[in-house]
């Protein structure tokens, strides 16, 4: 650290001699524009003829920008810069002032010369640069005496910062036998220093420890092998120290390392080697046939793929009884009997086994033969053997609750010696402490000896031991695996509610709807349904189920022509069963909807409303047909009540046999001097009506004769139509076309005079009815009425007269 320090003052002694000096020209008047050149050339001036001078002059100034230290250690404020305007006088007449970054803070003026200083040790890596203003006032007034100006104070780095990997340590690989100069990997380092400035952030790799075995590029840090033919079987593992020094190498620059982990990867450059040229193995008679006689191995000094061994048996005098297989884990040589042995024909075998790489890389043939030769030589023994069994391990499988003393299998083994001696079975207690399960010691049946519990315990493992009866020493052992099964619990019942349509126009033998069954029961994988019809339903002749055997089954129909008229709904029943133990089944409803269709067999409706019309008709269609029979049946009603209404009125007039003078008289009375001023006989027969009977209160009158018809050239016709004509043309409210305009006109010619009521007083004063009897007996009655108004009217005007 001391070191450290000492070179840190002695670069800025360095600086301050040469450099520094650079930063604390005079500075240009404020408010006034001066190139970099002209600030360069007025700052050289004092000091042209000095080496210093000479720097200057070549790094030139930038009339804005101040330059300081980074890292500066000293106890003084460390000098920035100063400023000036040509408005001071020296008489102390002008203040400066300072603002922006770090002022106050950081960097503080005199406000009386304008010199800068840093208070404090300042970091480039931190903050590069700060922005700050200056401006020259009025000391006594503080009126600016210049516009404000903006100038730059950087940081000038030193070099504090080494060079770091931030990825380190780093691990790669490279096969091995690899030539000199195969790229391995890259290596990076970074400076936190400025790289534009001097070269404190120029980074040379070098190699600390690891060669010769390995290099690495200096500027791009790319390591590389540098020694050929480096065998991964002599020194698998390597690590190599990179260092990166800034300064570009040179003495007094810091340094960083990290670690390379390089491992040599393997590749296929050694053959298999046996350990020795002979092998000795023995092997009883009584082996059968695939069994394991012994083991040889040949080693291969490669790893993974490269060290894949084939074993491989010469063909010769004793190859044929024999046969050697390759074991994917050790590499090892299994050699098991192909053919059965007899000690009595033949005590020994000798061969040769051949040993050679299974993937070979053209790159290595040159260095010989991949492949090793060893011999080897069996001897057949006879020797008395303990039972053996006719697997190496047994699994039986059982459902659980099976009632005890159910046989679940059976083992085997035999006695192979000469002898031949019976065999017995038991069980290893140690395997079986709970007594579940039970032997026949003759047989080797097994069977359950108490109820079994799959959520207890769902596998057993028990071992059955094996003894011979002549020598009860030679014992052999099985392992036996009872898995305890689940029993069938649900029976498999639909999928899902199937909603199921069939043509009217299907066809015989079409599959309308494809179904599946579902069940609760575990495990779910490997169970199977089958699908069937019902024993009631196989008389069916309308649908049948087909099973597809993949747990699906389909709807199938046996005719065709089915009609919705006939029968909307079909109900199709279905059996479901499944394979588990015991078997499980029930029977679901398929409910098969019979629907218009296209010709195509697209779905066209199954509406309740569309089974008694036709295809295609539409509801627009119904509501008119059905308004057409409404209209029809009201005046078919009409139609009855009116000769219901005729009959009725045939039958009165007939009781007085009267056909020619029936008089229909429908006139609203005025009460009680109706019925007394008529006889209702009248009404029934005209010829006895009193020629002497008047209503009392009608007041008969002279007759009248019956007055001409009006000319149709009345004057009164052609002012009324002319008049009218006048006002339609002077109608602004007219539309802008010709129209039409019909007048009714009853003029006063008219036989029946006027038919308003407003005049009938003074013109009923002097009417005489009596002409009415002259238009036949139909109008009597009326003339008398009239007649009788009259006289009564002229009498109560006669009464008035007299008072």
């Amino acid at each position: 650290m001391l070191t450290r320090n000492c070179l840190l003052l002695f670069l800025w002694g360095l600086v301050n001699e040469g450099s520094v000096s650079s930063l604390r020209p005079p500075s240009p008047p404020l408010g006034r524009s001066r190139t970099g050149r002209e600030h360069a050339r007025s700052s050289a001036g004092p000091m042209r003829n000095g080496a210093a001078g000479f720097q200057r002059v070549k790094r030139g100034w930038v009339w804005n920008q101040f330059f300081v230290l980074e890292e500066y250690m000293g106890s003084d404020p460390q000098y920035v810069g100063k400023l000036h305007t040509d408005l001071d006088k020296g008489d102390s007449a002008v203040k400066y002032t300072l603002s922006g970054d770090g002022a106050g803070s950081i960097f503080t003026i005199d406000q009386t010369t304008g010199d800068i200083h840093a208070l404090r040790s300042l970091d480039r890596e931190e903050k590069p640069y700060y922005t700050l203003r200056a401006q020259a006032v009025d000391i006594n007034t503080n009126r600016p005496l210049e516009p404000e100006s903006e100038f730059v104070i950087k940081v000038q780095d030193i070099n504090d910062n080494e060079p770091k990997f931030l990825e380190g340590p780093y691990t790669a690989s490279v096969p091995e036998m690899s030539p000199v100069g195969t790229y391995v990997t890259q290596v990076t380092a970074t400076d936190a220093d400025d790289p534009t400035y001097g070269n404190s952030a120029r980074v040379v790799y070098s190699i600390l420890h690891g060669q010769p075995y390995f290099s690495v590029d200096p500027k791009t840090g790319v390591i590389k092998t540098a020694l050929p033919n480096m065998d991964r079987e002599v020194k698998e593992q390597y690590q190599v120290l990179i260092q990166a020094k800034d300064m570009g190498g040179q003495l007094g620059g810091l340094a960083g390392t990290t670690t390379v982990n390089i491992t040599l990867s393997d590749v296929n450059d050694n053959p298999p080697r046996f350990s020795k040229s002979f092998f000795h193995l023995r092997v009883p008679e009584s082996s059968s046939v695939g069994s394991a006689v012994g083991r040889i191995k040949a080693h291969d000094l490669d790893i993974g793929r490269n060290a894949e061994v084939e074993y491989t048996i010469v063909p010769g005098d004793g190859g044929a009884m024999f046969d050697i297989t390759t074991n994917e884990h050790n590499q090892e040589g299994i050699i098991i009997v192909k053919k059965p042995l007899d000690y009595e024909t033949k005590k020994a075998y000798t061969f040769k086994v051949d040993a050679s790489n299974a993937h070979l890389d053209p790159r290595f043939q040159s260095f010989g033969a991949f492949k090793d030769t060893a011999t080897v030589k069996i001897n057949v023994l006879d020797v008395d053997e303990p039972p053996v069994f006719n697997k190496p391990s047994y699994v039986m499988d059982v459902y659980e609750d099976t009632p005890a003393g159910t046989i679940i299998g059976a083992v085997t083994a035999q006695d192979l010696d000469a002898s031949s001696s019976p065999v017995r079975y038991s069980i290893d207690w140690k395997s079986d402490l709970d007594s579940y399960f039970d032997i026949d010691p003759v047989e080797g049946t097994i069977s359950t000896n108490e109820l079994l519990d799959r959520e207890s315990i769902a596998q057993h493992n028990i071992s059955i031991v094996a003894t011979k009866l002549n020598s009860p020493v030679l014992t052999s052992r099985v392992a036996v695996t009872v898995h305890v099964l689940d029993i069938n619990e649900f029976p498999p019942e639909l999928a899902s509610p199937y909603e199921t349509f069939v043509c009217e126009n299907a066809k015989v033998g079409q599959v309308i709807q494809t179904f599946s069954a579902k069940d609760q029961d575990l495990p779910t994988a490997g169970q199977q349904f089958s699908f069937r019809s019902t024993k009631e339903d196989l008389k069916n002749k309308n649908f049948t189920i087909r099973d597809f055997g993949n747990n699906t089954a389909g709807i199938v129909t046996k005719r065709g022509g089915f009609r919705r008229r006939l029968q909307e709904i079909y109900f199709l029943p279905v059996v479901i069963e499944d394979n588990g133990y015991p078997p499980k089944s029930s029977t679901g409803t398929l409910t098969i909807r019979v629907c218009g269709c296209e010709s195509d067999g697209s779905l066209l409706t199954c509406s309740a409303e569309a089974i008694f019309l036709p295809v295609g008709l539409s509801t627009g269609a119904l509501i008119a047909i059905l308004l057409c029979i409404v209209i029809l049946l009201v005046i078919v009603v009409l139609y009855v009540g009116l000769r219901r209404q005729k009959k009725k009125e045939t039958l009165m007039s007939s009781k007085e046999d009267i056909r020619d003078n029936v008089i229909h008289y429908d006139d609203e009375g005025g009460g009680e001097e109706d019925t007394h001023a008529f006889d209702m006989g009248t009404l029934r027969n005209p010829k006895v009506v009193k020629e002497n009977l008047y209503r009392r209160d009608v007041k008969p009158e002279l007759k009248r004769g019956p007055k001409p018809p009006v000319s149709q050239d009345s004057a009164d016709i052609r002012d009324f139509i002319n008049q009218r004509l006048k006002e339609h043309d002077t109608d602004n409210s007219a539309p802008p076309y010709d129209s039409l305009a019909t007048y009714a006109y009853e003029g006063d010619g008219s036989v029946a005079e006027s038919l308003s009521s407003i005049e009938s007083l003074a013109i009923d004063l002097e009417e005489d009815y009596d002409y009415l009897s002259d238009w036949g007996p139909r109008f009597k009655t009326l003339a008398g009425i009239f007649g009788e108004q009259s006289e009564t009217q002229s009498d109560s005007t006669t009464t008035e007269n007299t008072h």
